[in-house]
């Protein structure tokens, strides 16, 4: 099984690293444009194919459970495509399915572990929330990673710096949040700007091991 991410990423978890939230956002915001419309695209076919699920009784939300973090690994197929200059496809999107079970089973793992640290006191949760953020990236960079040594190397990174990271969530939260609030259109433009900007975060933070 390859490192769980590829490049040392792991050993960030001792050495340290630095959090560039304001260049990770502006590189990410540049990355969307590069591919805007394919991005914009699979924004509108992620949301008609949720909204369809959602009329289909007891299946349809079970489905959509199983297909979110797939779909989700789409713009990080993509989103690294594009900064190591290769050209991308519109069916890169879908090639997340190709990963169907790590990424499922991941994604089951740190709704369960999310919810239940949600249950003690709320703070447990809201750690492991942020704690789990490259969990995705890991999975689409080191395909043969399996889900739990995904899951521990993204936790155990993130701690080193967990409050910096915490507010960089925060930051694409509120910018989600902001395109929400604009008749909902807004989103198709801030969606792939979050996970564009992930993405760019992940591959610095990479750069930065193997600088060490």
């Amino acid at each position: 099984m390859t490192s769980s991410g590829g490049s040392g990423f792991e050993t960030l978890a001792e050495r340290g690293y630095q959090v560039k939230m304001g260049a990770w956002l502006s590189q990410g915001w540049e990355l969307c444009q590069r591919n805007i419309g394919p991005f914009i695209g699979f924004v509108l076919i992620v949301f008609a194919i949720n909204l369809a699920l959602g009329f289909i009784p007891i299946a349809g939300p079970v489905i959509s459970i199983l297909i979110n973090n797939p779909l989700i690994a789409g713009y990080y197929i993509v989103a690294f495509k594009l900064l190591q200059g290769e050209s991308t496809e519109f069916g890169d999107f879908f090639k997340g399915f190709e990963n169907f079970v790590p990424l499922l089973v991941a994604g089951l793992l740190v709704s369960v572990f999310t919810f239940l640290g949600a249950l003690l006191c709320i703070l447990p949760g809201i750690y492991l929330a942020v704690g789990y953020f490259f969990v995705l990236p890991i999975l689409v960079d080191a395909p043969s990673t399996e889900a739990w040594p995904a899951l521990e190397t993204s936790r155990k990174v993130v701690t080193k710096q967990w409050f910096a990271l915490f507010g960089f969530g925060l930051v694409l939260f509120l910018v989600n949040l902001l395109g929400a609030m604009l008749c909902g259109l807004g989103l198709l433009l801030t969606v792939p700007v979050t996970f564009c900007a992930i993405a760019v975060a992940y591959r610095d933070l990479q750069a930065q091991a193997s600088a060490i």
